[in-house]
């Protein structure tokens, strides 16, 4: 019994993104052998943020309420809107500092080779917020990967049609990069530096 839920217990650590076979069992071993407080922490954190945690009815991004505090915030500038892949990308324009708007969270990007589409990342919600009014202008803050630049082409098409100011970040952000991963001042001078 101990061997199956030690098997289950790598396998899903594996699920993590970058943890191989290897990385997995070593996590594993250590929690089990040296840190069973640390497991267990992990475990309720798990279960309490996949009890509590959903998307903002606004921008999609992680929240306890129906609202996240960002959307909340009277002193952000509502006519701003940067539009993002993921929330560890809206996490990463937060803390340049540099942006005080609003975001919308796509939750991914399209990925046609992997059978992602616009009615796969949110762009309808995006749309509808935009047309809501107040917003002067949409900042695709999406990567610079294949996918995220289709991911921007597609929205600004959208957005254009309508009649929206649309703003991409600066290409300070290096090519092929994952936002969450570029320095803090790449970020910050990319956002000040949008066409």
């Amino acid at each position: 019994m101990a061997e199956r839920a030690l098997t289950e217990l790598i396998e899903a650590l594996r699920r993590l993104p970058g943890v191989g076979a290897r990385s997995a069992q070593r996590m594993a071993f250590h929690l089990l052998q040296h840190d069973r407080d640390g497991a267990r922490r992990i475990a309720q954190a798990l279960l309490a943020a996949d009890a509590q945690v959903r998307h903002c009815e606004r921008c999609h991004t992680f929240t306890e309420g129906a609202i996240c505090a960002i959307c909340a915030d009277p002193q952000r500038d509502a006519r701003l809107l940067a539009v993002v892949e993921t929330p560890a990308d809206q996490a990463a324009l937060e803390r340049t500092g540099s942006f005080r708007g609003l975001y919308f969270v796509l939750m991914g990007r399209l990925s046609p080779l992997d059978g992602i589409g616009v009615r796969d990342i949110g762009v309808a919600q995006l749309l509808e917020r935009a047309a809501e009014g107040g917003i002067e202008e949409v900042i695709l803050a999406t990567s610079f990967t294949a996918e995220g630049e289709a991911t921007a082409h597609v929205i600004a098409q959208a957005l254009g049609a309508r009649g929206i100011k649309v703003t991409r970040l600066s290409r300070g952000v290096p090519v092929g990069s994952e936002l969450e991963y570029v320095d803090l001042s790449t970020i910050a001078h990319a956002l000040s530096d949008r066409r």
